[in-house]
């Protein structure tokens, strides 16, 4: 029996006592992009901010470097590279091989040297702030680290928050739950009369996507037809009640409709100021090289 077991270990790991790569690959395919090969891309950036700064610090030179000194255009260059290389990640993902660069560990160092960007651009200003192309780039740069940190912290805790929220139904699902509900309504409210029949017919006709970008991103729908008729009703004869109840259930499947909308349009909606943000920072940091030359 022992002897079957190694064997059959043996021939797990290829008879070597070590995970095959296809098996390495899968087991890393569970493991967060924040914690890819053990978080070798924050090491490599605490590494690049820490050499970064102990050079600022360390250089005796008057006055102290800023864009203009060797070490500045030093850290200029590695900013720009950088700069230019993290703007590459969505090409990557376009590529479905995965190649040597997957597209985990891609995304694991466009973060953490995303983040280490913050560093060797605030250092290559030398803290030298104005109103010029060359304070626009940098303040370019914050903003677009910024907005990828949202980026990073929706897409690490949203997706759950998603999942929870659907309760295993797709959005076709939710969407044919509201529909049955909508007949069940229209065929309760018949005995009603005209002014409470035409809550519910306004509630029905009321498109469930209405209130636009701001009430998807808030959750907020202040002229949900549904939740009027709820508060209109006051819920007397039995067709009333029918009706009120029935509106109670519509209005939760409309609130979980609307906070996966809510969700998705929170996930979504940092790429249409990220990316923009993005173009506009290459267009400001080639100003400011050309910039540079020019008066060199």
């Amino acid at each position: 029996m022992a002897t079957k077991a190694v064997g059959k270990a043996g021939a797990k790991t290829g008879g070597t006592g070590r995970f095959s790569q296809d098996e390495r690959r899968r087991d890393s395919d569970h493991v967060s992009f924040l914690k890819h090969r053990g978080f070798r891309w924050l090491w490599i950036a605490l590494l690049l901010s820490g050499a970064s700064i102990a050079g600022y610090l360390l250089i005796d030179q008057e006055p102290r470097s800023n864009g203009g000194t060797w070490y500045g255009y030093t850290l200029g260059t590695i900013g720009f590279g950088l700069i230019l290389w993290l703007s590459l990640l969505g090409v990557r993902k376009r590529r479905i091989n995965p190649g040597a660069w997957s597209l985990k560990a891609w995304t694991s160092a466009h973060v953490y040297l995303g983040l280490a960007l913050a560093v060797v651009g605030t250092l290559h200003t030398g803290f030298q702030i104005g109103w010029n192309v060359h304070t626009l780039a940098y303040v370019l740069m914050l903003l677009v680290i910024i907005t990828g940190i949202y980026g990073v912290i929706v897409y690490a805790t949203l997706p759950a928050s998603l999942s929870a929220n659907r309760k295993e139904m797709t959005r076709a699902q939710m969407l044919d739950a509201l529909t049955a509900l909508d007949r069940q309504l229209e065929s309760a409210a018949q005995p009603l009369a005209r002014g409470e029949a035409d809550l519910v017919i306004a509630a029905l006709k009321q498109d469930v996507f209405h209130g636009g970008v701001l009430a998807r991103l808030t959750g907020r729908y202040p002229r949900c037809a549904t939740a009027i008729a709820m508060v209109c009703l006051d819920g007397g004869s039995e067709a009333e009640k029918r009706v009120e109840a029935l509106l109670v259930k519509r209005h939760a499947q409309l609130q979980q409709i609307r906070g996966a909308l809510r969700i998705r349009a929170m996930l979504e909606i940092w790429l249409f100021v990220h990316i923009p943000l993005t173009v506009a920072l290459i267009a400001a940091l080639t100003a400011h090289v050309i910039s540079v030359f020019y008066y060199w």
